[in-house]
């Protein structure tokens, strides 16, 4: 049976302390002095991955630096020990292993780590792209937005899921705004989407101004912090935050009632799958960064599949059809680690309308 692996990490030193909760009243230097000194670990085992056509095993192999570390550590060192978690999985007989979270991130996204493994290496990010997508437009539908007619952003425009994300919804959209901090790279992706789409798209800078004009966003900045706060958005907007870190922040749960905001790339698994290990979804549910490794092992694909931040919207065509020839499919809608369901969207709808009358 084939095997791959994932590279996971803890987002925050808070998800060290649920499961170490002696070393909470430590100093935060001190856990992340200790963090950085820590060799890869193995996680735990993935098992019963089944699809109709092939089965397949894996493991999560650990990288315990927190994304604030994986973005204030020097490059070198952070891929030193990435590469070493790689290493890990090569030893554990993967054949293909994926990057998690700030993993994908760092230096020139996989293709350093890629050179330095003697197995395949993949981000996942073009399968992360076609779930998010296909959950915002499922997402836009059930809040009564209307894409050819709806302000959409894609914040991170630059990064290679953003672009990717801004070159596949100009197909769709009449209005898009493509935010990120590099005024020159925006440029340059706004002349590729007008030469592949027609599409003339606003370019900004300015993070408030252009969340609160949107209808629809796409948040995929690769932030080590929060973003987009409760009073940023405007009544009855989607959010789609694909950021690991979180581009919004959690207060916007608490305080906003009238806008909908998911988690990007959430997939439901073939087979009677087991993870052994925790990290917040329902079973057999994962990330669809996490899916596309487990999609290219089913499917024999032993390559570097999605490296670096170009990718292209072919690419994402391709991996939409192998996840569904294997039964891989979008979970429903999720919001801060919790399933949405239709009467609370319907709710989100309701105050939206409300409150877009008051103002």
């Amino acid at each position: 049976m084939n095997r791959f692996a994932f590279i996971v990490h803890p987002l925050e030193l808070e998800d060290i302390f649920r499961k170490l909760k002696f070393m909470r009243s430590w100093p935060r230097p001190v856990v992340e002095t200790i963090l950085s000194a820590l060799p890869p670990f193995k996680v735990s085992e993935i098992t019963g991955i089944e699809s109709a056509h092939s089965s397949c095993s894996g493991l999560f192999s650990g990288c315990p630096l927190t994304a604030s570390q994986m973005l204030s550590l020097p490059q070198s060192f952070v891929l030193k020990k990435i590469i070493r978690a790689g290493k890990l999985a090569e030893k554990a007989g993967a054949k293909i292993v994926g990057l998690g979270a700030m993993t994908s991130v760092v230096g020139d996204a996989g293709i350093t780590i890629a050179k330095n493994l003697n197995i395949a290496v993949t981000t996942g990010n073009s399968y992360t792209v076609a779930t998010a997508l296909e959950g915002t437009k499922e997402a836009a539908r059930l809040m009564g937005h209307d894409l050819s007619k709806a302000e959409v952003l894609v914040l991170g425009a630059t990064g290679s899921i953003g672009s990717v994300c801004a070159r596949v919804l100009a197909r769709e959209v009449k209005f898009l705004t493509l935010l990120a901090r590099n005024e020159a790279n925006l440029e340059l992706l706004a002349d590729k989407i007008m030469a592949e789409t027609g599409l003339a798209v606003a370019i900004s800078k300015e993070t408030r101004k252009a969340i609160r004009r949107a209808d629809i966003i796409i948040a995929v900045s690769g932030s080590s912090e929060s973003l987009i706060e409760p009073a940023d958005l405007k009544p009855g907007a989607v959010v789609c935050d694909v950021a690991r870190p979180r581009d919004v922040s959690r207060r916007v749960a608490a305080e906003r009632t009238d806008v909908l905001v998911i988690e990007g790339g959430v997939v439901e698994i073939p087979g009677d799958v087991n993870f052994n290990f925790n990290f917040g979804f329902p079973p057999r549910t994962a990330y669809a960064c996490m899916a596309e490794t487990m999609i290219l092992t089913l499917e024999g694909r032993f390559e570097n599949y999605t490296l670096g931040r170009n990718l292209s919207p072919e690419r994402i065509d391709e991996i939409s059809l192998l996840a569904k020839k294997h039964g891989f499919k979008l979970a429903g809608m999720r919001s801060f680690e919790r399933a949405v369901t239709p009467e609370q969207i319907a709710k989100v709808r309701e105050e939206a309308e409300k409150n877009k009358r008051v103002v």
